[in-house]
């Protein structure tokens, strides 16, 4: 969330005599000291005695102990500069313009963004208000906030002074309204524009009695009372025409509303807001709003938790205006029009799941973002931030998980991950795009007829691991035959290499890569292949694809086309092998101790994963019972060793 500074350090200028010490010990004695030193001493005010509850430091600046040098180094470090003449001394007042004003645009910049207060003293003296005087001046400055009077000697308007110094550090007026113009900065429209659409639950351009509820309950912690909130609306409807439209307020009224406010003085109002919705003093999120920590250990991924799932999805469903389960250019822009860019490419409809035209449907809106969380996981959490998952939850951290230690996954022998990663990787022209292709239910006429510019390296759909709904996503892997597979490549769930039945060299390819990188890894790997539609030539290798598997304990070469349909159980083998990675091992212990005919057919079973085309990986069913049991075996085996 966007919040207030850590302090605010009030600085005190002004001509000599002009009663900026008298002021400070005014306030801090409540009494009017007739010694006043030179010079007061800084003071520190505690967050507890303040209106707004910061911390604020008062420094009092006197020409007499200070130099030109150590002045500026005061009013840099200043959150607000207070400019005190005398309302019974026209020199100091001519000097707020001849003199004051001009210095600090010097030290500052002409556009600098220091509010300054005018502090017109010894009012107590005067016959008759000074004000007018003074607005000239406020109109000529933008970085003058207001002016106020008072009196050191009769503490009139003394603790308004300070209040309204710590108020223009707190909530400022610059950033949020032009006084010439008397409206709303740009940014601050855009702010309250952004803040109106995430408020907007039905997507319906109007704010609704029960959606300017829930806004009050987010920013104010209370609903308004509904005769408060049927006043609001009438002095919308008096003031500007189309602010409220059937009784619901729209974005017209809404920026009338907060212009209303500012224009009243209630400025902390509208800082409040935006500040709730993420927003510093410059009306920029804050990083640590689009950016909160989050550690991720070695091994460990990141998933989206159900809280982020239901918050994408019911967005999806907001933006969704025809009801046609995917979303249309447009509604996809409307979509992310709370955000600055948008977060993916134009080659995300070659990694999803889409519809006939194009469009991303519910379930691959649903799967870019899994990538995204796994592979980018700051840049998820920075759009949940912008697409206001904020506006239910206390951050978006409760959005994502963290997995455990994929070392800890073995050696229970069980995985909790929900999404896993397979890199494919096969010499050119095996058929790598067609594959990772296949995983979007896409044929090779379909495949044909994509965009070569716009293609992806990355595809994700979900896939049925034992009745369990998994995500699988491929990432084509761009190797030659002498380059070396770095750790960033290697760090995958399952790998599968594919060859082309019709090319005689393209095994070899295969083979390569599994000898030099995966042999002695734990990652579990498939052979694929590909073009399976035509006859297979003999490889030109010293092992047929099968004896090499075989060879190197691996499951068979899975066959796969896409000519019209998909040979879909590839993809379940795949996603099999990553949430079952102990199931190869276990299968090896197995075969090499002996073991009471009883087990036989247990094991016979197992055992098909690794020797049979068509049978464990889509039919074994392992649940709570086949584990139990292939843990007793192997529990038995290990005893019998002993």
């Amino acid at each position: 969330m966007g919040t207030l500074k850590n302090d605010v350090r009030i600085l005190l200028v002004g001509d000599p005599s002009v009663g900026k010490t008298s002021l400070i010990l005014s306030l801090v004695s409540e009494e009017f000291a007739e010694e006043v030193p030179s010079r007061a001493e800084e003071i520190t005010i505690p967050a507890d005695v303040t209106p707004e509850h910061v911390p604020t430091l008062i420094v009092d600046y006197s020409a007499k102990d200070q130099d030109d040098a150590m002045l500026e180094e005061e009013v840099t470090k200043a959150s607000v500069i207070c400019i005190v003449y005398s309302v019974m001394d026209e020199d100091s007042i001519q000097r707020l313009t001849t003199y004051w004003l001009p210095l600090l645009r010097n030290m500052l910049g002409e556009e600098h963004r220091t509010p300054v207060i005018l502090v017109g003293n010894k009012v107590d003296l005067a016959d008759y208000p000074t004000l007018e005087s003074i607005l000239p001046i406020m109109n000529d400055f933008s970085e003058v906030e207001t002016c106020v009077e008072c009196s050191a000697r009769t503490l009139k308007n003394i603790s308004e002074v300070f209040y309204y110094a710590q108020k223009a550090v707190l909530h400022p007026t610059a950033p949020v309204y032009n006084p010439e113009d008397k409206e709303l900065t740009p940014m601050a429209k855009k702010a309250l524009t952004r803040i109106f659409k995430i408020c907007d639950l039905d997507n319906d351009a109007l704010l609704s009695d029960t959606e300017v509820n829930q806004f009050q309950q987010k920013c104010f912690n209370a609903p308004l009372h509904p005769q408060a909130l049927e006043d609001v609306k009438s002095i919308v409807s008096r003031h500007t025409s189309d602010g409220i439209i059937d009784n619901k307020i729209s974005l017209k009224g809404f920026l009338f509303l907060h212009t209303l406010f500012i224009q009243k003085g209630r400025h902390e109002t509208t800082w409040t807001v935006l500040r709730k919705f993420g927003y510093d003093e410059n009306l920029q999120l804050t990083h640590d709003f689009i950016a909160p920590r989050l550690h991720v250990g070695p091994g460990s991924t990141t998933e989206l938790t159900h809280q982020g799932y239901q918050f994408l999805a019911t967005l999806f469903d907001k933006y969704d205006e025809d009801d046609d389960g995917c979303l249309n250019p447009s509604e996809l822009q409307n979509l992310f029009s709370t955000c600055p860019f948008l977060p993916w490419g134009p080659d995300v409809n070659n990694t999803v799941a889409t519809n006939p035209d194009g469009w991303i449907t519910a379930s691959g809106y649903l799967a870019q973002w899994t990538l995204t969380t796994l592979l980018d996981v700051p840049r998820t959490l920075e759009f949940l931030a912008y697409l206001g998952y904020h506006y239910d939850h206390e951050s978006q951290l409760s959005a994502v998980h963290v997995t455990r230690d994929k070392k800890v996954d073995l050696e229970k022998r069980q995985t909790t991950r929900n999404v896993f990663r397979c890199q494919v990787l096969g010499a050119k022209s095996v058929g790598k795009t067609s594959f990772l292709q296949g995983l979007l239910r896409r044929n090779l006429r379909y495949v044909a007829t994509l965009n070569k510019q716009h293609l992806s390296n990355f595809s994700v759909n979900t896939v049925q691991v034992y009745g369990q709904e998994k995500y699988l996503l491929l990432h084509e892997i761009d190797v030659s035959m002498s380059e070396v597979l770095t750790p960033t490549v290697l760090d995958c769930d399952v790998a599968c290499l594919l060859y082309d039945v019709t090319n005689p060299r393209s095994f070899q390819f295969c083979a390569r890569m599994y000898l030099k990188h995966f042999i002695d890894c734990k990652i579990p790997t498939l052979v694929v292949a590909c073009k399976a539609e035509h006859p297979e030539v003999r490889q030109d290798y010293n092992l047929t694809p099968a004896q090499f598997c075989q060879r190197y304990r691996l499951p068979p070469p899975q066959h796969f086309t896409c000519m019209d349909t998909i040979n879909w159980d590839v993809y379940v083998k795949l996603a099999t092998m990553a949430a079952y990675p102990n199931l190869k091992r276990l299968v090896h212990m197995l075969l090499v101790h002996q073991r009471p005919l009883w087990l036989e057919d247990k094991i016979r079973h197992i055992r098909d994963l690794y020797t049979d085309d068509t049978k464990l990986f889509i039919h074994i069913g392992l649940g709570a019972a086949a584990l139990a049991t292939l843990s007793f075996v192997i529990y038995k085996i290990v005893h019998a060793a002993r």
